[in-house]
């Protein structure tokens, strides 16, 4: 539970006293937050008091009288005007009136209660304010957080875009100087590596593009019935000529898991990622085996490698933007980082999620959950186009 503070500023002690036996035990649960809050209730006598412990220690919210013995709680409004602080501040009178009520709003105060007031009148008043208190932390908490992600976003991705740059402008440098001579053809190799890091970098970029349109809810989709074992074997033949090269034999194990709903893209993607993974962190020689089946409604794909396998420790983060795995092995590997946390956001559309088991040195085994009749959950906000 969250603890406010209300600081009641009032020059009659049997009204504060009031005041803290009414809110003592009083807690607010706020909708759509699962947040509970209470109070812990901080009294002054003056207006003076009052300005003073605000000045120190803002609480959340103020509940102050207008009549006082020194300067008048319009008074304290007009001073606190020009101080930042999120607190809130409730107006209290006996001299109930719509004119002081505007005069209080307009000097910044959130609320108006008019005495004599009631336990039950004070409570209502209260548990706005204390919504509006919560919702507003919240607010700030989630820009903060959104601010660091933003923050991280952004090292991450000029991190990954600077590595292949430089190698390109270290190419063309040694291709500006003539470095090893005059002849075209030494040139070759140096021409290549700055068409793999090209290819790396639209590799990353179509990456990006592909998770911020999922995150955003703003990816067209068109759901169908899908064969998903024809998706499977294009995804295996896109990678048969990388497989071959190294002599990796990809094998398609169907256990009848016939068609299901979905975008046929979503799919491709998701295949695409694990397929292409199991070939790339492979052993020469190795084999994958891509296994479908269905329990009930779900349709479970399993993509098994013998490969070099991961540790606990880094199968823990594996499904995390700009993940890779960094190491003597994978070095000369280029990725993105992001095809598995694509992976896993796509899986989450469909009320499933995606998992990794693994030993080093012995292989992974990648498992993709995906339901059935869920199809297009209301939760992610997309719009099937069937």
């Amino acid at each position: 539970m969250e603890t406010l503070r209300l600081l009641v500023t009032d020059d009659e002690a049997d009204m504060r006293r009031a005041v803290d036996w009414a809110l003592r035990d009083f807690t607010v649960r706020v909708p759509d937050t699962g947040t509970e809050a209470g109070l812990v209730v901080e009294q002054a006598a003056t207006g003076e008091e009052a300005l003073e412990r605000v000045r120190t220690d803002a609480p959340d919210i103020l509940l102050l009288d207008h009549k006082l013995p020194g300067i008048s709680g319009l008074e304290v409004l007009d001073q606190l005007a020009g101080l930042q602080s999120d607190m809130l501040t409730i107006m209290i009178t006996a001299y109930a009136s719509i004119e002081t009520a505007v005069i209080a709003t307009r000097r910044g105060a959130y609320d108006f209660l008019a005495k004599p007031f009631t336990p039950e009148e004070l409570k209502s008043t209260i548990r706005k304010a204390i919504i509006r208190v919560i919702l507003a932390k919240q607010a700030r908490r989630l820009a903060e957080e959104n601010k660091q992600v933003r923050f991280q976003f952004i090292r991450v991705l000029g991190h990954e875009l600077k590595s292949p740059l430089s190698a390109i402008d270290g190419y063309l440098q040694i291709m500006a100087s003539h470095a090893v001579g005059e002849d075209i053809k030494a040139y070759d190799h140096a021409i290549q590596r700055c068409r793999t890091r090209v290819a790396q970098m639209r590799k990353l970029i179509a990456d990006l593009l592909d998770m911020t349109r999922i995150e955003s809810g703003l990816k067209n989709r068109e759901v169908t019935r899908v064969d998903v074992a024809a998706v499977a074997r294009n995804a295996i033949e896109t990678m048969t000529a990388d497989a071959a090269a190294r002599d990796i034999r990809i094998t398609l194990h169907d256990q009848g898991v016939g068609e299901m709903t979905a975008d046929p893209q979503e799919l491709e993607m998701i295949f695409n990622n694990l397929v292409s993974n199991a070939v790339k962190y492979n052993k020469d020689g190795g084999s994958v085996d891509v296994t479908l089946s269905r329990d009930g409604h779900r349709v479970i794909i399993r993509v098994s490698d013998t490969g070099i396998g991961l540790t606990k420790e880094d199968a823990a983060k594996l499904f995390r933007d700009f993940v890779r795995i960094r190491d003597a092995r994978t070095r000369t590997i280029l990725g993105s980082g992001l095809g598995l946390s694509i992976v896993r956001k796509l899986a989450q559309l469909y009320d499933g999620d995606a998992s990794v088991t693994s030993e080093p040195g012995a292989g992974s085994t990648f498992t993709v959950v995906l339901n059935d009749t869920a199809g297009v959950p209301q939760a992610s906000g997309l719009k099937p186009q069937v």
